[in-house]
């Protein structure tokens, strides 16, 4: 076993987002989302589940934040819920659901934890929806509105901003492919609506300076601001011309498609070319290029998987699909474990967007922060199974006994613990990682797959909303209090 020490202020923390787990969809003058919407259409999400309830974490915040103290997490990763603080996405602002995220905010900070906000993470009001949504250019403006807002009522504590998460999700997957609100399946409302997501990115960092946010102090610095882009490791499933045409076509698409208008002030030609044949292409207007590329502070990389891509013309819209090479491990949804991917995608970003200084912010470079990083297992819960003692401070220790309930989630464990490891080659390669937020804090409402899957480190009951600290979630409280991971990296998963 060796140790592996990270820097001395390095943020260990955990995510979630607003619809997965505050429930409360119709309290305290919350408007409807998107995503209450295609809930209630059959079909759509395992079992019927909804958000409505999910862990209940509007009313139950002040436990979930001695579980975040008790996992010795530094920071914590939310979202705010846009239709809580402009229930029809503009006009006048929510009193009541401003005052849930300030009460949030000020336990955190009193708790020692630095908030991390988002400020969409897929729940569009559904009034906005009823004008276009994302393919209305108009909501990338009232969007910007909503950030303002927030920047000035919290700006003077939260000092750490992400604008957008995974706008390739909320594009393709929700208006390309119908898999996510709003099921649409139009590959013209895609193109539309990653532009205006990308545009709203840059209008609330052009609102972010307005505001002078970069320029004063707050909380443990001057305030810092990015986006959350989800990108994969990519191999072609063979040697075979048509594969790696496949693959590099999936990385433009997926990836550099996002990244590249933010880092780079431009689409990528590959891209325009392949949408152009097939008949659409971006509403681009003369400024756009230049709000979209606005400087940013933070770099945020969702990663979980890689992308090994086969060239199949019978899939629909982009013609490729993704393979799992034989024998490789994989977690409960099929997804491969490949952890020297993080390494591998952090270094493509760097080396292809950053390695020019004409890149890098006008004060100080960009930070990478790992967003999201983690795993679904078939996690069982063994009521009366032996279970570390409890400390009144920390999480129990492995080894002390009691009876109690415990998840013996080792597999989770191994992915994290492989996946932090990469992450410390990243920083000894010179990669500036600043902090890792795990995917995600507990079990929760993961989207189409409802309830049916469990990412947390804390597991949830959801009939009787009682939560308990899984073994992963042990061992990440003793990473992060110890600033430090011990692993033999000969034996890590993947």
């Amino acid at each position: 076993m060796s140790e592996f020490r990270f820097p001395a202020r390095f943020l260990w923390g955990a995510a979630t987002s607003a619809y997965q787990i505050e429930g409360a969809v119709a309290e305290d003058g919350r408007g409807e989302s998107i995503w209450d919407r295609f809930c209630r259409e059959p079909g759509r999400v395992d079992n019927g589940d909804t958000g409505d309830i999910a862990c209940d974490h509007y009313h139950r915040w002040r436990d979930d934040i001695e579980l975040m103290r008790r996992l010795e997490l530094n920071s914590y990763r939310f979202s705010v819920a846009w239709p809580r603080i402009f229930p029809i996405g503009k006009g006048q602002p929510n009193k009541a659901g401003l005052a849930f995220y300030e009460r949030l905010v000020d336990a955190l900070l009193a708790a020692g934890i630095r908030p991390l906000v988002t400020l969409y993470h897929w729940d569009l009001p559904a009034a906005l929806q009823e004008r276009g949504g994302w393919t209305n250019r108009d909501t990338a403006y009232r969007f910007r509105d909503y950030a303002a807002f927030l920047f000035e009522r919290l700006g003077d504590r939260v000092d750490l901003w992400l604008t957008v998460n995974e706008p390739y999700v909320a594009a393709v997957l929700g208006h390309a492919l119908g898999m996510h609100a709003p099921g649409l399946k139009d590959l013209n409302a895609a193109l539309r609506a990653a532009h205006h997501l990308l545009l709203a990115h840059g209008l609330a960092v052009e609102a972010f300076d307005d505001l002078g946010m970069r320029k004063t102090s707050r909380g443990q610095g001057p305030a810092r601001i990015g986006l959350a882009l989800d990108i994969h490791a990519y191999a072609p499933a063979s040697d075979r011309e048509a594969d790696w045409e496949a693959m590099e076509r999936a990385r433009t698409l997926e990836a550099r498609w996002f990244v590249e208008p933010v880092l780079a002030g431009r689409y990528p030609q590959e891209g325009l070319e392949w949408y152009k044949g097939q008949g659409v292409e971006p509403p681009v207007k003369d400024e756009d290029m230049a709000l979209i590329s606005r400087p940013i502070d933070i770099f945020g990389l969702n990663y979980y998987r890689r992308h090994t891509v086969a060239h199949d013309p019978s899939q629909p819209i982009f013609g490729y699909r993704v393979e799992v090479p034989p024998g490789r491990p994989v977690t409960e949804l099929g997804w491969e474990v490949y952890p020297q991917g993080l390494h591998e995608v952090l270094a493509w970003v760097r080396d292809t967007y950053l390695a020019s200084p004409a890149a890098q912010p006008a004060e100080g470079s960009i930070a990478f922060f790992i967003t999201e990083n983690g795993a679904a297992y078939p996690d069982v819960l063994e009521p009366e199974a032996a279970a570390p003692k409890a400390d009144a401070d920390r999480p129990p220790a492995p080894g002390t006994q009691k009876r109690g309930p415990r998840v013996r989630d080792v597999e989770r464990r191994d992915y994290i613990a492989a996946h932090l490891y990469y992450v410390w080659r990243a920083i000894q390669d010179g990669i500036p990682v600043e902090g890792y937020w795990a995917w995600s804090l507990m079990d929760n409402f993961e989207w189409t797959r409802g309830y049916s899957c469990r990412f947390g480190l804390v597991y949830v009951n959801f009939t009787t909303q009682e939560r308990i600290i899984k073994d992963s979630g042990r061992w990440y409280s003793a990473v992060c209090g110890e600033n430090g991971l011990e692993v033999d990296p000969e034996r890590l998963v993947g």
